[in-house]
């Protein structure tokens, strides 16, 4: 047989093979012949696919639940009260990348019952504030201070609850919010000539209380865990979800929640009815909580160069907004799930957005001045110019890798700033040099900030950057390891 006549027989014998086949079998509508499913059970796979998928949608949410969580939980707090710090925070404060320069005011309220009353003083030579009242997911609803709603004048915030339609008293800032629970975190900025103290008593001019007690407002209560451990540190553990359950069983549904609301049921956390997993959709939690921990270090472990603040230096933004500048990460179309997770990853409280000018600038360290990943165990120092671009003062802060928070250390020391000018050693040109490491290099103990051997992350803040810093023109050199 000629080999045309082969190939002519060939194809005959395929085309009735598929015309037969085509009578016997559908196009499509299950795997290839041969395939198996991934494992025997599906069901802890489908549970750990979605835990994961949560665990990064809901970071956000959770992060700022564990802030009230724990006050209320080990603080004693209610909602109403006050947390004033009488001094900058130690490491005894566990939260993501907080300043330990100036004191911290925090507050929560739940606006299900009513609207609550904020009464902010005005800013002077007695001092400022400055921070931001965020809703359940965390996105700001309200700055305050000179760069916020009252224009550093103070004045009365009122927040109403979602579908308020009551009427709001003349004279009052209203602030609607999306969520029921709300919670704030101020500043209390240190005026010229002042001191922690006075920062502190500045402080104490805030009133927070029910719509119902403005006639006659109750004492407020403050309280200062300056000594306490205030632990509010995400879980990246089964716990997580136990935050998940409390948040979005409380608050008011969403449209836009429903797809991820079908994901927790799952998890058996639905609205109305109590969170009690069984031991397999408990492992399933665990293992996706951590999974999003890790691939969330390794995001930032490998941002790219085009990421940094200058293309030459390693110091990528703290504040990492969507291209519209804003944190809501809607890009018209999707939700920008990595990059929000990212994100509230590594920073809380953010304003709604960021300006050319800000009023504030957090530069994070993520490589040496070689381009090299900062490691654990090792002493890197980096140089702070005599002249900073900055209008009110400098800081450099290090903190735990792993946890975005201060590290426990002897010294309870976190922070050098422009404040510890007179006790630290000066360079020939007023710069000064700083040192990170688990040891002082002789004779620097008064540059130097402790690590304990933890893998750092440097920050350099600046508050109140000048033109020299939004222009680019000033550029801040990189850490560099000391060998020793």
């Amino acid at each position: 047989m000629t080999t045309l006549k082969m190939t002519a027989a060939s194809l005959c014998l395929m085309v009735a093979f598929t015309a037969a086949t085509a009578q016997t079998e559908p196009l499509g509508g299950q795997p290839p012949i041969g395939s198996k499913a991934s494992a025997p059970d599906l069901s802890y796979q489908v549970k750990y696919q979605r835990a994961f998928e949560v665990a990064l949608w809901a970071l956000p949410a959770v992060a700022i639940y564990r802030f009230r969580s724990a006050a209320f939980d080990d603080l004693g707090l209610k909602d109403n009260d006050i947390i004033a710090y009488s001094t900058p925070a130690t490491p005894k404060l566990e939260a993501i990348t907080a300043n330990s320069t100036t004191p911290y005011i925090t507050a929560f309220a739940d606006l299900k019952k009513e609207p609550v009353v904020l009464e902010l003083p005005p800013a002077g030579p007695d001092g400022s504030l400055y921070g931001q009242v965020v809703d359940a997911w965390q996105l700001t609803i309200a700055d305050v201070g000179p760069s916020g709603l009252d224009k550093g004048k103070g004045g009365k915030y009122l927040f109403t609850p979602p579908g308020y339609a009551g009427t709001v008293p003349k004279g009052y800032i209203q602030v609607k919010s999306p969520s029921y629970r709300i919670a704030l975190a101020f500043r209390s900025v240190i005026a010229k000539g002042k001191t922690a103290k006075d920062a502190y008593a500045y402080s104490k001019h805030l009133k927070m209380y029910n719509l119902s007690q403005s006639a006659n407002p109750p004492k407020q209560r403050f309280v200062d865990p300056a000594n306490e451990r205030y632990a509010t540190l995400p879980f990246y553990d089964e716990r997580y979800f136990n935050d998940v359950y409390d948040i979005f069983t409380y608050e008011p549904s969403s449209p836009d929640y429903k797809v991820i609301m079908g994901m927790l049921s799952t998890l058996g956390i639905e609205r109305g009815k109590p969170f009690n997993p069984d031991e397999t959709t408990k492992k399933a939690m665990r293992q996706a909580a951590v999974d999003a921990w890790a691939y969330l270090q390794s995001r930032f472990d490998n941002l790219p160069q085009e990421a940094m603040i200058w293309p030459d230096r390693h110091y990528a933004s703290l504040l990492l907004p969507d291209k519209n500048k804003k944190f809501t990460y809607d890009d018209g179309d999707r939700i920008a799930i990595d990059m929000r997770a990212m994100m509230y990853f590594w920073c809380t409280y953010v304003p709604k957005e960021v300006s050319d000018k800000p009023p504030t600038a957090y530069l994070m360290a993520l490589r040496d001045k070689n381009g090299d990943a900062l490691a654990a165990g090792k002493t890197y120092k980096v140089t702070v110019p005599a002249n900073m671009p900055v209008k009110q003062f400098w800081a450099v802060t290090v903190y735990d890798r792993a946890t975005n928070s201060f590290i426990y250390t002897k010294s309870n020391r976190t922070t050098l700033s422009s404040y510890d000018l007179p006790k630290m050693k000066k360079n020939a040109d007023g710069s000064v040099t700083l040192y990170v490491g688990p040891a002082a290099p002789a004779g620097e103990e008064a540059n130097w900030i402790p690590t304990e051997g933890k893998r750092p992350l440097p920050a350099v803040r600046l508050y109140g950057p000048t033109e020299e810093f939004n222009n680019k023109s000033f550029k801040m050199p990189d850490f560099e390891l000391v060998r020793q």
